[in-house]
């Protein structure tokens, strides 16, 4: 069972999270990097092909005031090609045994929408699973997790990465966002899971209108009173919207980044661990 800090209560938001016996606490907002060991990760910067690219990138993020590395080995871009089990499975699982055995005080996430490679990642050392299908694209994902016992990023998403674009008509987007994922937490809880954490799914399912009205309206994920993840990091909103490169969208995520720190968010999810970092430091020392 997680053990709970002096602001875990019925009710306020949830502040920590226990990681295979590691507390980590979102007392102040923690920073996700991004790992990607694929070849077509929607961002050309952040893919890895080797396992020392891998673990100079770990090191490099670690040092840099990353929480959290999130492996992933499938690419969720819009249109991303599906592949077999088996080849996420051999792209993921040796880079996490190393980067255990390189940092083994550093905390894990694999980033999978598959019951059966999540597992495998844990017992490889992954202490966190990041679902961008929040439970929809594997009906075993959730029985997993409640055995697995790590935190579980619950993400929204509808369709599959191949249909997603396809399916973002919504009567209210927050208010839909929220009674979707709303249903899952129910579920979640009801198998016994205790760390969840929500993550709106920017860019999954969603207009570029959507997502800012989504990024405006974050702080009503709070009534859920679970930590919030943002994964904005260079995403189309930014460089769509202003007409740039993705490789120019830094500054703009900075920008995204911090509105979602105003409206509530617990962790960031980036490709740039050094600049959300000094973006969380700055927020916090301005707001306490």
């Amino acid at each position: 069972m997680p053990t709970l800090g002096a602001k875990d209560t019925l009710f306020q938001k949830k502040s920590t999270l226990n990681c295979r016996g590691k507390i980590l606490s979102l007392a102040t907002p923690q920073v996700m990097g991004i790992l990607n060991v694929t070849p077509d990760s929607f961002y050309a910067g952040s893919r890895l092909a080797a396992l020392p690219d891998v673990l100079r990138k770990a090191e490099s993020m670690l040092s840099d005031g990353a929480a959290i590395l999130d492996i992933g080995g499938y690419s969720s871009r819009p249109g991303a090609t599906d592949i077999p089990v088996q080849e996420e499975l051999d792209r993921l699982i040796p880079a996490i045994k190393a980067i255990a055995a390189e940092f083994p005080e550093a905390i894990i996430s694999v980033d999978t929408f598959r019951a059966q490679v999540a597992a495998a990642a844990v017992e490889a050392g992954a202490a966190i699973i990041n679902d961008i299908g929040g439970g929809t694209l594997d009906e075993a994902m959730f029985e997993t997790v409640a055995r697995l016992q790590v935190p579980y990023v619950l993400m929204h998403m509808r369709g599959t990465p191949q249909t997603m674009t396809t399916l973002a008509q919504y009567d209210d987007i927050v208010l839909d966002v929220l009674d979707e994922l709303q249903q899952r937490v129910t579920t979640l809880i009801t198998l016994g899971v205790k760390d969840i954490i929500l993550d709106p799914g920017f860019g999954f399912a969603k207009t570029v209108d959507q997502n800012f009205e989504l990024l405006n309206r974050l702080d009503e994920l709070n009534i859920m009173q679970l930590p919030v993840l943002a994964g904005l990091s260079r995403k189309s909103m930014t460089y769509r919207f202003l007409q740039i490169d993705q490789a120019e969208a830094l500054p703009g995520t900075i920008a995204l980044n911090t509105i979602a720190l105003m409206r509530g968010a617990g962790v960031l999810r980036v490709h740039d661990v050094k600049e959300a970092k000094q973006t969380i430091d700055l927020f916090t020392k301005t707001t306490r």
